[in-house]
């Protein structure tokens, strides 16, 4: 037995000696575990020397009677060896309910020699690594140079394509399917690899037999013999399709996205070159005729700096200036091409000296015969400065009062008779005269500046009078910007917003 134990303690894998127990009438009643080798290892988990001096029966009550027990009686009586498949089922906790073997015995001193290997294991093992190359789409190849024997994983003929029954190719015969753009390269990589022993690790485009194309992956490692020459192939290959099918999407993203960049720098280029051709906001304070000019002007609709509210603040060929602000209905680039007509029209009359009056006529007008009218209002304010005369005159059509700020107090000027442009074709204009005094502010705005959703527009209009009257008496402050900043918070605010600040 000393012998027999000497022996197992070398020998790998799962090796033991069972010792038989007779019952009464010489009958075998069971087997004992008396020599393990160091790395044996049963269904429970025991090894080695954790297993001697155990019963089979009492370990492994679910043996009694089956095919594995009768082969160890029959190896016991014949003296030949026994191998077969066990489909064990374990009934105790903590344990795999069901697991199967391939069992080997033979006779030794009296005993059993017992061998064995856990088939679901393996199997699980082959399934986890078929699993593995179908998720990464990959599968091995060996090729043996000397014998001509060529083996292929399952994964590999799915990426090609190709019916088992057909069994594999060889790397030549696959470069002459590549496309004809990749051929020459791959083939030359193929030819150093068999003759040179060069690894190869390549792309390539292949052409299945159903008509698609795929880009495939091969990498392959020689084995050489003792004159260096190539005697096996080992490697894989990789279905890399859908990955360069990403980065081709990835790719065409990025060129949209650079042309949508480019796209956008060329329209805030434009939408820069439209303010300063259409409405130039100036960056400081105007002196016209004598009086003080500030603009503040707030379109609402972002990247394009421009709207549908409008002004004109110029003076005239006969050193009297013109005063306007105007509101188009409506937002986006039709209410910016409105705008754009309204105000050079306006300017051009008011320089050829037509009647205020006369101007905004005229501006009607030309709104109902635009290409279409049906959607183009507009109101506007306009007035002349006479220096000489210190008066302003103004007209208005359906455009909120201009507010007077006079020694502390807020008031807003009398409203002329005057309907919004574009509403009619028989409207009627009057004008209306002030005398500006030294220490006037005048505010001319759009119904941007008092607007607010659900609110009636005196209650707009009051908060503008008593907000304008507070902040003309504060110091050290820019007027124009802190009365847009305290009637307007951006939560609030719903339309353009453009304001003329005159003073004297």
């Amino acid at each position: 037995m000393a012998v027999v134990r000497e022996v197992l303690a070398g020998l790998p894998g799962s090796v033991v000696f069972l010792q038989p127990e007779f019952g009464p009438g010489g009958e075998v009643a069971d087997f004992w575990f008396t020599a393990a080798s160091p790395e044996a290892v049963d269904i429970g988990g025991r090894r080695g020397a954790e297993l001697t001096g155990r019963s089979v029966l009492r370990t492994y009550p679910g043996v009694a009677g089956t095919d594995l027990w009768q082969g160890y009686l029959r190896v016991l009586t014949s003296g030949l060896p026994y191998e077969g498949e066990l489909r064990y089922e374990e009934g105790a906790p903590g344990i795999p309910r069901l697991s199967r073997y391939r069992v080997r015995a033979a006779p030794c001193q009296g005993g059993l020699i017992v061998t064995w290997n856990r088939l679901d294991t393996t199997e699980r093992e082959q399934r986890r690594l078929a699993l593995m190359q179908h998720l990464g789409r990959m599968g091995w190849v060996d090729r043996d140079l000397v014998r001509g024997e060529i083996n292929w994983s399952d994964e590999v003929y799915s990426i090609f394509g190709r019916d088992r029954s057909l069994g594999p190719v060889t790397l030549e015969e696959l470069s002459a399917r590549a496309d004809s753009e990749d051929r020459p390269a791959l083939e030359d990589a193929v030819r150093r690899l068999l003759s040179a022993g060069e690894p190869l690790d390549r792309t390539f485009r292949i052409h299945l037999p159903q008509g698609e194309v795929r880009h495939v992956r091969v990498v392959s490692e020689p084995e050489t013999d003792a004159l260096g020459q190539t005697v096996q192939v080992h490697g894989f290959f990789q279905d890399l399709t859908a990955t360069k099918h990403a980065e081709q999407q990835l790719l065409e993203h990025q060129q949209n996205a650079i042309a949508q960049q480019s796209l956008l720098a060329a329209e805030r280029d434009l939408a820069a070159r439209l303010q300063e051709t259409l409405l130039p906001v100036p960056e400081k304070v105007l002196q016209l005729a004598g009086l003080t000019v500030d603009v503040a002007y707030r379109p609402l609709q972002e990247g394009l700096n421009l709207g549908g509210d409008w002004y004109s603040a110029i003076e005239l060929p006969d050193g009297n200036a013109l005063l306007v602000v105007g509101d188009v209905a409506g937002h986006g680039l039709d209410a910016v091409a409105t705008m754009a007509l309204l105000r050079f029209t306006a300017k051009g009359m008011a320089i050829t000296d037509t009647p205020l009056p006369g101007i905004l006529s005229r501006l009607n007008t030309l709104l109902l015969h635009a290409a279409d009218p049906s959607d183009r209002t507009a109101t506007l304010i306009m007035a002349v400065y006479q220096p000489a005369l210190s008066r302003l005159t103004w007209v208005r059509a359906g455009h909120p009062p201009p507010l007077l700020l006079r020694r502390g107090e807020a008031h807003f000027l009398p409203t002329p008779r005057g309907i919004l442009l574009g509403a009619t074709t028989d409207p009627h204009y009057e004008s209306a005269s002030l005398e500006l005094l030294p220490g006037d502010h005048l505010l001319l705005y759009t119904d941007g500046l008092i607007e607010k959703p659900g609110e009636p527009l005196d209650e707009g209009m009051a908060r503008l009078a008593r907000t304008a009257a507070a902040t003309a008496q504060a110091d050290g402050r820019r007027f124009l910007d802190d009365l847009v900043r305290t009637l307007v918070t951006p939560e609030s605010r719903r339309d353009d917003i453009c304001v003329l600040h005159v003073s004297r």
